[in-house]
Parts: C-alpha cells; structure tokens; sequence
C-alpha cells in the first residue's frame, strides 16, 4: 500500500511546552510534532507531507496567554455515569494545530498530576476517549495515533477496540511511547471501566495488569517505542521491566528505541543572552567568563582552575542525587587522603528529604557547596554554561536530557551507565571520542572514584579536556534526528 500524503498523525500527550510543563514529556510533546511537521521526506520520489496534530487536556493551570483559544467543538462523551460534555479549543503553536480538551473530569484538577490517582484515571481515560472523538468531529482521519505513556494508552486500546466496528478508524495504526515504564496507572481500573473499556482477559498479560491503562496501551498498540536504544532493551528485564518484562519479552518484535532530542535552538550556547559570554566549540576559551560568573553568583571563590560540580535535577531517589551528596561528602573530608579541592552546587526540587541532604552538605561544607533548592531555568543555564562537570548518577534513566544541554554547553557529564545517559555519553577513558564519564553500579565509591578520575584530567591535561568538551559540544541531538527515526516507524505501520 503507498505511504499517503499527507499522513495524518493524532498526537495525544499529557503537556506540552510551552503551554504546560511539569517533565520530559512536556519537553517531547511540545517539540517532536514541531519537528514531524518540518520533515519534508521523499515518498514514491515526491516530497511527503506530515499532518500532525497535538491533543493536550485544557488543565486549568494552563496559560494560554496570546494564543487566544477559540471553542471549535462540543459533543458528548459516553459514560456509565451518563454523558459528559467534551468542550475542545484551538489554537496554533509555529504553525502546529494544538486542540486543548476540557470537561469535567479535566476541570476539577487543576494540578496536571494529581494526588489522587483514582481521579487521574477518570481525568486521562475521559481524555483519551474524548480525543479519539474529536478526530470524528474534525472529519479528519488519522493514518497514525501516537499516544505518550499511562494517560493515554487507554486511546491504544479503545482504538483497537473500534477496529472491528467503526469503519473510520479501519485505517488507523498506533504507536505508543513509554518515556517512564513504572507508572502505569494505577487506580485506572474503575474509570475504563466507566468508559467502556473492560479488563482483558489475555494471558500475555498478568493478571493485576489486565485493567490498567499501561498494560493495555502496550498490550493493544501496533509499535512500542522507548525513549532510547538503551531503555528499549532494559525494560525487557527483571530489574527494569515493572513487572511486565515478560510480557515484553515475548512482545519485543513490536518494541523500538529512540532516543529524545534536544531543542537546540532553546538551548545554544552561540546565541544564550542570557549568559555572561556566548560560545561555541570553536572559541571553547570565551566559557571561562561564564564559570567565574557562576562563581561570583554562588559567593565560592573565584577560581578557574577548582573543579566545579553540578547537579540540575528533579530532587527524586531515581536521580541518584544521595549518591552524590556521599560521594561529594567522601571526597570533601576523607580520612585516607587530603580533601579535594573542588566546588559543587546543586538546583532542583522535591523530595524532602533529598532537599534537607543537600541543605545538610552545604552546611558542612559552607566554603565549597551551594544548595539551590527552587526550579529555576535561568540558573539553570548558568550551570550548564559555567559548571565543569555535570552529575547524573541515576539509578534508571529512560533517556534524560540534562546530560544533553550539558555537553551542548560544554559541561562534561559524569553518568551511571544506564538507559539514555549509556546511549548518548561516550566514556572519555574508553574512546579518544569520549564526551564524559560513565560508571557502572550505584555505588557511592564508585561514583566518588569516578569524579576523581574526571578530576584528574581537568586538572592535569587541559588539552584533553578540552577535546572532551568538544566532542560533547559537536553531537547531533536534534529533533531533526529523532522525527526521522519515528517516519520511519510511521511509514512501516501505514505502508
């Protein structure tokens, strides 16, 4: 069959930015349509035409501001509970046609993730079948639904579910993202069920999987596509799998890696304003403003040559943030050899406890470790910019996008050798291409070696870690190259 042209593509996401962001899906969500759209592929010798279309809940935190959502459409969505009306907005992002889809279930939470995971469900299982409707209303049939983890897998699942009976949808494939495996909608049960959308009774899946809104987007959907190569192969197993590694396993036909990319024209440090300095690979020397403003900004001495360690980060056990306060802590006051000299600093929020460990090691160590704990982007980019050494000691990282933005600022990362972070570092003690530092187990020695090993070139062969700097600087992370990878998949689904 040909690839049609225009494809049409349904992307349904839980934010996107720049309208909403609380993680790394708002990142994807508000880039790669962007990017699909742009593609200008050869199809059948004739350039192809990707009509891609965003579909987000109208959360009621969300700031328009000049877009100026205009209501488009209204129409009933089934329930056991009766009907609930489906109110659908329009506006356009850089050309992207983006449909903002509100009604009750989506009303009544103003948080796009909420404590209460059962109201989450009637949130995202509403949306989702909301969605799929709205495409009927547009009278405009999809060649591709892309759905993005638990909240709108139910989409996957009602889709195939129509396949049979519903001739507008006779056409349509799906392919579904997992950015982050282990939360797979808990407490999803009662609302699919008040939707429509009944247990399974498939063995492929375990039995306390078989109502959950996950399982059955993975279940249902025609491909499956991590976040990265690496993620792709960890979920197969028993310490990444989620209790669904054997269901993967015996599904891993269906199952692709892609890694995320990073919008490089937010992120350049050619044209960043706002740092002290502008740089590239080319004029690597110019940085060095960027880090003694760093300095200036924390009160830590003014130094070039002290080593200057970050961490910008979601303040989660995942992210391995106690391994580094240990590690730093070993490292700043060791009984077996004399402190090193080195200055640290961390930004980020959440888990209380995190927070108080790295308040604790500033405290200690007031001359050397600055603990910013607040989100904020601007101080964000004078990290990255300033900051000689990114830490990423994360116990799983589906793709991560620090380590990114990191060497595009010629920051080096130091990473566990895990997910996204082992597809996109390459281990400068491994390679004469090496764009950082990875180390194997979350183990605090390890990590702390590791640091000393970094350490150890900065301070002794600045020709070498400039070479490091580099190489990290001049990898393509573009979204350019991820849209391609997902055509691809595309076309294999549509063709």
């Amino acid at each position: 069959m040909p690839i049609p042209s225009p494809m049409n593509v349904l992307f349904l996401a839980s934010e996107a930015d720049p309208l909403i962001k609380v993680g790394g899906l708002g990142d994807v969500a508000g880039s790669l349509p962007l990017a699909l759209r742009a593609l200008r592929p050869l199809t059948n010798g004739n350039p192809a035409e990707l009509d891609v279309r965003l579909v987000i809940p109208f959360h009621p935190s969300i700031k328009a501001g000049q877009n100026s959502p205009r209501q488009i459409a209204e129409y009933p969505v089934q329930s056991t509970q009766g009907a609930i009306i489906a109110k659908v907005f329009s506006i356009q992002l850089d050309g992207l046609p983006v449909y903002l889809l509100a009604g009750t279930p989506i009303d009544q939470e103003s948080a796009v993730y909420s404590t209460n995971l059962e109201a989450d469900g009637y949130k995202y299982v509403f949306f989702s079948q909301a969605a799929l409707e709205l495409a009927r209303q547009l009278n405009w049939k999809p060649h591709i639904l892309h759905a993005n983890d638990w909240h709108t897998a139910p989409a996957v699942y009602s889709l195939a579910l129509k396949h049979a009976s519903d001739p507008f949808w006779g056409q349509t494939a799906s392919l579904l993202t997992v950015h982050n495996l282990p939360y797979l909608g808990a407490m999803t049960a009662a609302a699919l069920d008040a939707f429509g959308l009944p247990a399974v009774k498939s063995k492929d899946l375990p039995p306390w999987a078989r109502h959950l809104a996950m399982p059955l987007g993975l279940l249902y959907a025609d491909t499956i596509v991590a976040v990265s190569p690496g993620y792709a192969k960890e979920i197969l197993t028993d310490e990444f799998g989620s209790g669904l590694n054997l269901f993967l396993r015996a599904h891993q036909n269906k199952i692709r890696g892609i890694l995320n990319g990073l919008d490089t024209v937010r992120w350049n440090p050619q044209a960043d304003n706002e740092l002290a300095a502008t740089f590239s690979s080319d004029n690597l020397l110019v940085r060095s403003v960027n880090k003694s403003y760093l300095q200036q900004e924390l009160c830590l001495e003014v130094n070039p040559r002290i080593p200057l360690l970050a961490m910008v980060t979601r303040m989660d056990p995942q992210k391995g943030v106690d391994l580094s306060v240990a590690a730093l802590r070993a490292l700043l006051k060791s009984d077996h050899r004399p402190p090193q000299p080195l200055q640290a600093v961390f930004l980020g929020t959440g888990n209380p406890v995190l927070e108080s460990l790295i308040r604790q090691l500033e405290h200690d160590f007031p001359n050397q470790v600055r603990a910013h704990v607040m989100y904020s982007e601007l101080f964000s980019r004078y990290i990255y910019a300033g900051a000689d050494i990114l830490l990423m000691p994360s116990r799983y990282e589906p793709c991560g996008l620090s380590q990114m933005i990191a060497m595009h600022y010629g920051c080096v990362p130091i990473a566990r050798a895990t997910g996204g972070l082992s597809d996109t570092i390459r281990d400068a003690l491994s390679s004469n291409q090496g764009t950082g530092f990875l180390f194997k187990d979350t183990d605090t020695d390890e990590l702390a070696e590791t640091i000393l090993r970094a350490i150890s070139v900065y301070t002794h062969d600045v020709l070498a870690w400039h070479q490091i700097q580099i190489n990290g600087m001049q990898q393509d992370f573009s979204w350019v190259r991820s849209a391609q990878e997902y055509y691809k998949q595309y076309t294999l689904l549509s063709g």
